[in-house]
């Protein structure tokens, strides 16, 4: 199974292989669960909708036209954050970090590591999205574009300027 690609696995998935699902969430079910968490803070929301996510995977398998199946995920996995805040009537740009307060005696890293998390939740909901699937989950550019329905010139422009806004913001505040 580790010699199949994504796309390969997923087109057994289409064809009803369900079992090559698993394959599937064993390789990406922490990727997407970093992508929720980063974007919305929550710990609880973020393990569900890594499971709806893999979920609606299953669900609209016959859908999936055989292109890049890391960026059909995350697009899944973008509207399934969008669908939730819509239901739920949450603001994105008002999202609270739980559990990311300073105590004196952390590490430099860690200290470090929340200024970086406090600055990214400062930013646009869109930047953010931008800097954390670019820059923490390393998709690339083109992934991207297929992702936000653009084109990978703009998109490199819009992480660039997006990580011109977290520059600031982070040495603002230390």
């Amino acid at each position: 199974m580790n010699t199949l690609t994504d796309e390969d696995l997923m087109q057994k998935v289409s064809y009803g292989d369900l079992d090559m699902l698993k394959v599937l969430f064993e390789r990406h079910h922490k990727h997407i669960f970093n992508f929720l968490y980063k974007m919305s803070g929550d710990k609880m929301l973020s393990e569900d909708l890594t499971q709806d996510v893999f979920y609606k995977v299953m669900q609209y398998r016959a859908s999936y036209n055989n292109g890049k199946f890391v960026s059909w995920l995350f697009t899944i996995a973008r509207n399934s954050l969008k669908t939730h805040y819509t239901r739920t009537k949450e603001q994105h740009d008002d999202i609270k970090l739980e559990g990311h307060q300073l105590i004196e005696k952390q590490s430099n890293e860690q200290e470090e590591y929340s200024h970086l998390q406090i600055a990214l939740n400062k930013l646009k909901t869109s930047d953010r999205e931008l800097l954390i699937l670019n820059r923490f989950q390393e998709i690339k550019y083109a992934e991207l574009a297929e992702i936000k329905g653009s084109t990978p010139g703009a998109i490199k422009t819009k992480v660039n300027r997006a990580l011109q806004k977290l520059r600031t913001i982070y040495f603002e505040n230390i």
